[in-house]
């Protein structure tokens, strides 16, 4: 079982047009046939099938934003991967899919903005055919939130880059046939030595570590990639050399934002679950529910998941609009992951003994919830630039 698996669609909010709302009944059918059935299987696996990707793909679910002369729906439209997001976290799958997500959320985006039209030309259609899984590669063993700090180095060597270093916690690394990496073209100029370089996976001197056995989201793909004299067309360089770090802060905006996403609809999930629980379950005649303490953590719960609805959806129309901030982006992240890990741990304690079985998908969504506080930027890292964002 999976939490937000049986539930009804989600009431129409006006920050969807109708073409939005297609989309999503498109997409819950294809999870429903495609991705369900089999979650079981690739949570237990610790991996999802590769042919994911392609039958993503070939339904429209991996280029909406790529122009169509790439084989994409040329949609520029962020509310369209808001709806996928929304979807597969409501069906229990969000783990599962996180994979294609993560391509077109957190990768396509530097290819679409910084790409040449060369570089457009040779990536975007596998991408849109879910032919090509692309990953990024930010942390290292040695730093997490200061990307100033990453050793993985790139000397340039004539018409090629020579590539050395490693990279952990990468989504997709298993799967991924090509990786954006951060990496240190002069490290004596600080932020302004990063550059973001792709690699291609068959390149001699790249490999993969095995995957890494995570506490929850078992069925996402993540593992250790490791450089080791890596030769790299310089053509490959995405964007200017040095210009790496100020690529990572823009993108960074959208990606927070898409955490926030599911985030709030991890939280509105476990709630209607827990609601449907606690009017079934009884105990000393009558359903649990009927007790006060009950009802007055599910009326909290309410509250705070409608707050946070009226904020998360303001960002999005901001988003939409060009005009949201990374103090923001910054704030949804931190609130809407932090209410999630709350909102998770009371509806666990309302099941009661039943919530520590994995019989109900209310502990899966638990033990998922609790690195939404971490990736994309600890909640610490958050206030800081909300922070930093008042001139303090």
């Amino acid at each position: 079982m999976s939490v937000g698996t049986g539930l009804p669609p989600a009431p129409r909010r006006p920050i969807f047009d109708d073409e939005h709302e297609d989309y999503r009944e498109s997409f819950r059918s294809f999870l429903a046939a495609e991705v369900t059935p089999n979650f079981a299987e690739w949570d237990e696996s610790g991996v999802v099938s590769r042919d994911l990707f392609e039958k993503a793909g070939s339904h429209g679910f991996m280029g909406m934003a790529i122009p169509e002369e790439y084989g994409g729906a040329g949609a520029d439209d962020w509310r369209f991967n808001v709806v996928l997001t929304e979807e597969s976290v409501r069906s229990g799958v969000g783990a599962a899919f996180g994979g294609p997500m993560l391509t077109t959320d957190i990768c396509l985006p530097y290819l679409l903005t910084s790409g040449t039209g060369e570089q457009k030309a040779r990536w975007l259609p596998g991408i849109a055919s879910g032919e090509t899984v692309m990953a990024i590669a930010m942390t290292e063993p040695g730093t997490g939130s200061d990307l100033a700090a990453v050793t993985t180095s790139a000397r340039l060597e004539g018409d090629e880059y020579v590539v050395n270093g490693s990279k952990t916690f990468i989504t997709n690394g298993g799967h991924a046939d090509r990786v954006i990496v951060v990496a240190k073209t002069d490290p004596d100029a600080g932020h302004a030595g990063i550059s973001l370089i792709v690699i291609d996976a068959d390149s001699e001197g790249f490999s993969r570590g095995p995957q890494i056995e995570k506490l929850g989201q078992h069925a996402s793909d993540t593992t250790e990639l490791f450089f080791d004299d890596v030769r790299v067309p310089a053509g490959n360089l995405l964007g200017a050399e040095g210009s790496g770090f100020y690529q990572l802060m823009e993108k960074l905006v959208p990606e927070r934002m898409i955490i926030a996403v599911a985030a709030l609809a991890g939280a509105e999930a476990a709630f209607e679950t827990t609601l449907e629980y606690v009017k079934e379950r009884t105990a000393f005649g009558k359903p649990i529910g009927s007790f006060q303490n009950s009802r007055f953590v599910m009326a909290e719960m309410k509250t705070e998941i409608s707050i946070g609805r009226a904020f998360v959806d303001q960002c999005i129309a901001e988003h939409v609009a060009g005009e949201l901030t990374i103090e923001r982006a910054a704030m949804a992240k931190w609130w809407t992951t932090e209410l999630l890990g709350t909102v998770a741990d009371k509806c666990l304690q309302l099941h009661g003994g039943y919530g520590y079985t994995k019989e109900y998908a209310i502990s899966s969504a638990w033990v998922d919830a609790r690195i939404t506080r971490i990736y994309g930027g600890t909640t610490e890292i958050m206030k800081e630039l909300i922070g930093r964002g008042m001139g303090l």
